[in-house]
């Protein structure tokens, strides 16, 4: 959760990184809204857990600040709106497409909102060929009248376009993430994201080579493709395309941009084309995250994932043979329902099996109106044991690879306090000089820590 205040009017973003560049366009609106003492919270729904936590700091925001009128947006509100319309703390329910707007958080505004077709969550269908009136609510009861006013959620299944608004977020001088596509055409079973998102939208080409532009010409050095299912890019764009095709036009059309980076991608839709991006384009940054979430069959099939571990072996393989210097981010979820100790020993060796160095670990956490939910569960003290596991192997990793730079030069992009980032997206810290940030140094790797490498400028 992090928390940011600007003018009597406060942001609290909760879950993933795409929604912490989403509250910069909130206090956007909020800010041009002209509301005072707003509290925003833009929230997620990945599990039940985040959205008790969610609950009971939004009840603690009311009690520290009695006078401000509490504003819930993101994937919590735009599942499950009638939740938060309920509690007396709240006085503002806003859905995904309604977040960037200013005129959003005018208050005492009745809601326009149709919300007769509503229906109960459906998770019954593997792809988005969903009805268009329907809106995915958790719930299995219409929502109240009497809670209407305090709503404006629109149907996200309806939503076609990926706002403009939610394109660009410049967190520092250095790097610039660049929101190239929103929402999911598939339906993993431990999934809520895609009835929180939509169906996958994707950016135009011509707007973010646009949007591209106007961030070197402000001085940043890199830029870093997101959305929630990037791999998917372009399909629905009126001339489709693909993310290899965007990667490919992008670097050609911009050729001043130093570093381009991608955010989180699904192997299934990487085939050939992007690896002939990889080994063609040396300003696509070596460095990639996989959306893995288990090393064994079985429990990907029971995931609805579409790749399997063999799959996933040779796209690293691959890409090492290609690119050396290349590292390798995931998402692993320990303890998915059935998952047995030969389960989990398959995700476990699949740790070295690929030298995955930067592992992000998700102890299982059922989300409630998800198949996964209803699955045997696995008892949470073995979970806790398995996330415990990977981290720990996810590590060891990390440090055996930084063991190898030792000695090797590399060109560093410095980002804060002598510190920056390797092309392979390793930690770097600069000892024998000070230098300012959205530097590029040529460094000479002479020691590590626990999870960056020191050097000296030649």
């Amino acid at each position: 959760m992090t928390s940011e205040e600007n003018n009597n009017n406060q942001v609290i973003t909760f879950g993933c990184r795409l929604n912490s560049f989403e509250s910069e366009a909130i206090k956007q609106a909020v800010a041009s809204s002209a509301q005072q003492n707003l509290i925003v919270f833009n929230s997620c729904a990945v599990t039940s857990n985040a959205e008790a936590e969610l609950r009971l700091a939004i009840r603690k925001a009311k009690k520290n600040n009695p006078q401000a009128n509490i504003v819930v947006t993101g994937c919590a509100a735009q599942i499950n709106p009638q939740t938060y319309a309920k509690m007396p703390e709240v006085s503002l329910v806003l859905g995904n497409t309604e977040k960037n707007k200013a005129e959003s958080y005018i208050l005492n505004q009745h809601s326009n909102f149709d919300f007769s077709q509503n229906t109960p969550l459906n998770h019954s269908s593997n792809t988005a060929q969903q009805p268009a009136d329907r809106l995915f609510f958790s719930s299995q009861t219409p929502i109240e009248p009497n809670l209407l006013p305090k709503i404006k959620v629109n149907n996200i299944m309806s939503v076609k376009e990926t706002a403009p608004q939610l394109a660009v977020f410049g967190l520092n001088q250095t790097r610039s993430f660049l929101e190239i596509q929103n929402g999911c055409n598939h339906r993993c079973t431990f999934c809520i994201i895609p009835y929180g998102r939509g169906n996958s939208r994707s950016v135009g080409v011509g707007e973010i080579v646009s949007n591209i532009k106007e961030l070197v010409q402000k001085g940043y050095q890199e830029i870093v493709f997101t959305g929630v299912d990037i791999s998917d890019y372009g399909k629905d764009l009126p001339l489709p395309t693909t993310l290899a095709e965007l990667l490919n036009k992008v670097l050609n059309l911009v050729p001043e941009l130093p570093r381009l980076r991608l955010s989180s991608v699904d192997l299934a839709e990487l085939n050939d084309d992007f690896l002939e991006v990889l080994v063609n384009q040396p300003r696509l940054m070596p460095s990639l995250h996989l959306s893995v979430q288990s090393g064994d069959d079985l429990i990907l099939k029971r995931m609805k994932r579409r790749h399997h571990r063999q799959q996933i072996i040779d796209f690293c393989h691959k890409a090492i043979q290609i690119r050396p210097n290349i590292t390798f981010g995931a998402d692993i979820i320990a303890g998915f329902p059935t998952e047995t100790d030969e389960a989990f020993a398959n995700s476990l060796a699949l740790i070295s099996e690929i030298n995955l160095v930067f592992a992000h670990i998700f102890p299982f956490s059922p989300r409630t109106g998800t198949p996964a939910a209803k699955m045997p569960q696995v008892a949470k003290k073995i979970i806790k044991e398995r996330a415990k596991m990977l981290r720990e192997a996810s590590a060891l990793q990390l440090q055996k690879l930084l063991a190898l730079q030792i000695n090797k030069t590399m060109p560093v992009l410095l980002e804060k306090n002598n510190f920056g980032r390797a092309e392979n997206f390793l930690e770097v810290k600069i000892l024998n000089q000070n230098l300012p940030a959205n530097t590029f140094v040529m460094a000479k790797i002479i020691g590590y820590e626990k999870h960056y490498l020191t050097a000296n400028t030649l």
